[in-house]
């Protein structure tokens, strides 16, 4: 997908919205396990209740890797269902890949071709050879790992270098170089709205993965407030708190809701920034 072809989505939703399918059988509704095939199942009707509002699409591998097979084909599932049915929707592979650079060949094969990812988030810790192989192919994107929402994130990303720098700064300076606003994307979590201007000084172009909203805390108002540039430049992405909200025969109603909810805050910081 085109980095253009994104923001025409954006503009036409109203929305940033990114739903994360972090779909736990456990969790799915009692009616939905009776299915042949219940995760698929779950995330099929979650997918076409949220679709109105919604410009992106993350399965987090962990959620399907976990179930093995059976897991992986839920997962090959979704991933062909959003592409036939909804294919100017953003779908990103939430795989956090990383490793040297004929093993990441394989990975980025595999989910930039065998499974038709836009997307994929990729750990830089290994630094340029273990992330270039996933910039060989034309209208894909690395999200690049920068400043993650969890509560360990502290533990490394605000490091100081030797010239006084914090750790998530040093990746975002240098993995710049590496590829463009066109193929390239960053995570950083909502949980630290206060960081976005400091972000925004180095990469004022690229798009931002933003986790954190919802379950985890963020406030999506900071976070619009102080990381979005002339084109909008968040995918904001709530999971638990939408594909949970509802546990019952409506819960694909209820997850509808809560991404309405969401899609009018955007709305409103959208034109507040005049970008619709």
């Amino acid at each position: 997908m085109k980095k253009t072809e994104l923001i025409d989505q954006i503009r036409s939703k109203n929305s940033y919205l990114c739903v994360g399918l972090d779909s736990t059988y456990e969790k799915i509704p009692e009616h939905i396990k009776k299915t042949e095939r219940p995760v698929f199942e779950f995330n099929r009707q979650i997918i076409d209740a949220t679709a109105p509002y919604a410009i992106a699409y993350k399965p987090n591998l962990a959620f399907y890797e976990c179930r093995g097979l059976e897991g992986w084909k839920d997962l090959e599932l979704t991933a062909q269902y959003i592409k036939s049915t909804y294919p100017e929707i953003f779908l990103i592979a939430d795989a956090k890949r990383g490793d040297i650079g004929n093993t990441s060949a394989m990975y980025a094969k595999a989910f930039f071709e065998t499974m038709n990812f836009d997307a994929v988030t990729v750990a830089p810790y290994m630094g340029r050879d273990s992330v270039s192989p996933f910039l060989g192919y034309k209208d894909k994107y690395i999200i690049i790992l920068a400043l993650t929402s969890n509560a360990g994130s502290a533990d490394f990303q605000y490091i100081k270098s030797a010239n006084g720098k914090n750790l998530y700064v040093e990746v975002l300076e240098k993995s710049s170089l590496w590829g463009s606003d066109e193929n390239t994307m960053y995570v950083v979590g909502a949980t630290h709205a206060s960081d976005f201007e400091e972000v925004r000084k180095i990469i004022p172009s690229h798009f931002l993965l933003v986790p954190g909203v919802g379950a985890q805390g963020g406030s999506l108002e900071d976070v619009a407030g102080k990381g979005m540039n002339s084109e909008c430049g968040l995918i904001v992405n709530a999971s638990r708190s939408v594909i949970f909200a509802g546990n019952g025969h409506d819960f694909a109603e209820k997850s509808a809701k809560e991404c309405e909810n969401m899609q009018q805050i955007m709305e409103i910081s959208l034109r507040n920034k005049k970008i619709i």
